[in-house]
């Protein structure tokens, strides 16, 4: 939710909307880069319609994302080779105790936005 909450785009009014579009943008990142990427969102998925982020991104859904985001790091056979995009500060703390790297939301945030911007057209 630090890469949804970094655009106050007014994500709050449909938070499972918000959940599908970074979903979507980060299957377009995966796409591009090669990585894999899981994504992890705070409550319940939703009841109605089509998973968020089916096949192309790896969601989890926790009460409380920070300690799903730890114990995915945590377990990990490579926790080096994981990293976890955030601006908390704790969860910062915790996932490097395992070693894992750390990306601020923000920055994240400009390289998808980045990445969805069409080239510059060339001129003749």
């Amino acid at each position: 939710m630090n890469v949804v909450g970094s655009r106050p785009d007014g994500w709050w009014r449909d938070r499972e909307g918000a959940a599908r579009r970074l979903a979507d943008e980060l299957a377009a990142f995966a796409a591009a880069t090669g990585d894999e990427v899981t994504v992890v969102f705070d409550g319940r998925p939703p009841r109605a319609g089509p998973p968020v982020g089916e096949g192309a991104v790896a969601v989890h859904w926790g009460a409380h994302a920070d300690d799903e985001i730890v114990r995915l790091v945590a377990a990990a056979p490579e926790p080096s080779s994981f990293t976890v995009v955030t601006s908390d500060a704790d969860l910062t703390r915790r996932v490097r105790e395992h070693g894992a790297r750390v990306t601020g939301a923000g920055g994240f945030r400009r390289r998808l936005d980045a990445q969805a911007e069409p080239p510059p057209r060339a001129h003749p």
